[in-house]
């Protein structure tokens, strides 16, 4: 993910009292990712699970070692990524925790408030598994309210951190081209075969029912991941991965077709990167396997909407989704609410760090809201087999043009055409498009 250059909003954060100075202990005090709007959509309330949490770290041995790569020479490595996993915990837990990470800068330390418990015992039964990518640079962190969130109605939840983008590991985007769908598939093997390290947790996980949520180059890594293999001409740009080895992620190659994995049974892209720079073409978008919806901002200017658009036309073999929140950019979706500490400048950042959290017109955890109620719904339909959630995408195209016309007892009547699971009024500036396989 890369934030928009500092903006007029921007420079008036800079000028004003909350930012000039040093940041006020209320202000410190909780930097919340487990809230919910009272006017959110109906499936964005957390659930019913108490949420436990731990970190966990895995090695994938023998991996291409890109930072090193030279023309000579293409060494491997064994390639450290750190994973977050939220799950439903044992009945009686003591909900509430923080997380202790970093701002976008990779130095600033923040802490995050939720609700999860760490290190708590697993509850019991068998629960589908999510896993979560995040942007360049992110960290396991950045769609945390997700994480909690879904692991509240059921979900274990596996959020990467993706070495060599990482905010304080960024590197050669050559390893995030390559890597980002092998790191996910590599989680999804090891979460699946966890019995050496955490029984408890192997025990209640259904890994033959995975959902895999990425934002920007988590997106990108999601289509790959799901069949969308990339094109011969981004194997041969010279900015992208050294010594044309992209072409592991080729449409049409062996390499590609070993990456594909049946356990994934629905996608969610969010601000996915790389069309607009041809990293697929109607061909291998064709390949996307899994039902996936995309969710995107109308004037996003890094991933470039229309391009995103052309992913949702041209991935022609499945059913998909396009979810649009109306003059909102690349930040869309996906980020959780900036850490206070963002809200002033930083060294060693031309922009104010709150630039990469927040949209200058939509609301952060308004939008985070819409995001958990929509990925609910996709992932109980598509994860869990609950048929009664796929009202929530039949739907008017644009919310505007729904109609409100209730009964006094709050009952639909049958010109009702409002969005479901929206109140009157609350799904303005959202459009929701289906397209079904040719």
């Amino acid at each position: 993910m890369t934030p928009l250059k500092t903006t007029a909003l921007a420079l008036a954060l800079l000028a004003s009292p909350i930012v000039s100075g040093p940041v006020s202990a209320q202000m410190t005090a909780h930097n919340p990712i487990d809230q919910t709007r009272p006017d959110a959509p109906a499936l964005a309330a957390f659930g019913d699970q108490v949420i436990g949490v731990r970190t966990l770290t895995f090695t994938h041995a023998d991996q291409i070692d890109i930072l090193n790569v030279t023309d000579a020479d293409t060494p491997t490595y064994d390639r450290p990524l750190t994973v977050e996993v939220w799950y439903p915990a044992a009945d009686g837990t003591e909900a509430g925790t923080t997380y202790e990470t970093v701002i976008r800068d990779g130095r600033t330390p923040t802490t995050l408030s939720g609700r999860a418990a760490r290190d708590a015992a697993a509850a019991e039964g068998t629960f589908p598994l999510v896993i979560i990518s995040h942007g360049y640079p992110g960290n396991r962190f950045l769609l945390s309210h997700m994480a909690e969130n879904l692991a509240s109605k059921g979900y274990v939840v596996a959020s990467i951190d993706h070495t060599d983008s990482t905010y304080s590991d960024q590197a050669a985007f050559g390893s995030t081209l390559l890597n980002r769908p092998r790191d996910q598939q590599f989680v999804l093997d090891r979460m699946a075969g966890l019995g050496d390290i955490a029984p408890d947790l192997a025990a209640i996980i259904d890994a033959d029912n995975t959902g895999v949520i990425g934002y920007s180059m988590g997106g990108y890594g999601a289509l790959i991941f799901g069949g969308a293999g990339v094109t011969q001409a981004a194997v041969d740009l010279s900015w992208g991965t050294p010594k044309g080895l992209l072409a592991a992620n080729l449409a049409g190659s062996d390499s590609h077709e070993a990456l594909l994995d049946d356990r994934v049974k629905a996608i969610i892209a969010i601000g996915p990167w790389g069309r607009q720079h041809g990293f697929w073409d109607e061909s291998g978008l064709a390949g996307l396997r899994a039902p996936t919806m995309i969710m995107a901002g109308s004037v996003d200017d890094v991933s470039i909407y229309p391009a995103m658009r052309q992913i949702f036309e041209q991935a022609s073999g499945i059913t998909r989704h396009l979810l649009t929140f109306e003059n909102a950019n690349h930040n869309a979706a996906a980020p959780m609410p900036a850490p206070v500490e963002s809200w002033q400048a930083v060294e060693g950042l031309d922009f104010i760090p709150f630039d990469h959290y927040a949209d200058p017109v939509w609301d952060t955890l308004r939008m985070n809201n819409i995001a958990q109620h929509f990925a609910t719904g996709f992932m109980d339909l598509h994860l869990k087999g609950d048929t009664d959630k796929a009202a929530f995408f039949d739907l008017v195209p644009n919310a505007a043009d729904g109609v409100v016309a209730l009964n006094e007892d709050g009952t639909e009547k049958p010109e009702h055409s409002y969005w479901r699971g929206f109140a009157p009024r609350t799904a303005m500036g959202l459009r929701f498009e289906t397209l079904q396989p040719e």
